[in-house]
């Protein structure tokens, strides 16, 4: 169905569904997604605030919901389930063990659930992700001690092989892990350049997560390394 089709109650249930799933969404944002003016979303907005939806915040600032707001069970159109099944086929032999787990166990339950119709169509979706182009154990085992440092914060030391063959020891700050295709690399901050480094995890030698922890610094975090690279695009 097109969005401008839509009606205004299921547009109602979509602004929702969106503000709840973010930490913080603009008026500009939501009608972007919904096809629809800002104004419409402020007026769309003010009444389900005057429902009783805690939705908080205010136009020109962004809309957030309060904390512990709950929806009944989603149930998924049969494309919504199709592109979930391509997500996790394609993503399965290129994340971490536990994380595809847990890829796995996410998607079962959402085809528990959904219709016999919708669920057949999901799962006899015609895309697959032949076992070419997929990590190796050594790197999925990195991989994820690498993921969970970069959440909680805390510093990794490591002794790292570059192109060249020069090994090094660093200490990093690590601030994300990225897939490109054929290789993963992790995003961070060296302490011993100061400086950003993106580093392959399959040339990692040895690695520890550290108990040191980091805090975001200006000029050191994955925003301001996002913004280097936009101003050496732009240039």
């Amino acid at each position: 169905m097109h969005t401008r089709r839509m009606r205004r109650a299921d547009r109602l249930f979509q602004i929702v569904q969106l503000i709840r799933g973010r930490r913080l969404s603009t008026a500009e944002y939501l009608a972007q997604r919904l096809e629809v003016s800002v104004r419409t979303v402020y007026r769309d907005v003010a009444d389900l605030q005057h429902q009783g939806v805690p939705i908080e915040g205010e136009a020109g600032v962004g809309y957030r919901m309060r904390a512990g707001f709950d929806l009944p069970p989603l149930m998924f159109t049969t494309e919504e389930a199709q592109a979930l099944v391509a997500s996790v086929r394609l993503a399965q032999g290129r994340l971490d063990h536990a994380l595809a787990a847990q890829a796995d166990a996410a998607l079962g339950k959402i085809l528990a659930v959904l219709p016999t119709t919708a669920r057949a169509a999901a799962e006899g979706l015609a895309l697959y992700a032949p076992p070419i182009n997929r990590i190796d154990d050594d790197t999925r085992a990195r991989l994820e001690p690498m993921r969970r440092a970069a959440e909680s914060r805390h510093k990794l030391w490591m002794r790292y092989r570059d192109l060249k063959e020069a090994v090094s020891e660093r200490t990093v700050r690590p601030l994300g892990c990225f897939f490109w295709s054929e290789v993963w690399t992790l995003a961070a901050w060296c302490e011993q350049r100061e400086d950003f480094r993106n580093f392959r995890i399959d040339r990692v030698i040895e690695l520890r997560v550290l108990d040191d922890r980091f805090r975001d610094e200006p000029g050191r975090t994955l925003p301001d390394l996002f913004r280097m690279y936009e101003v050496s695009e732009k240039n």
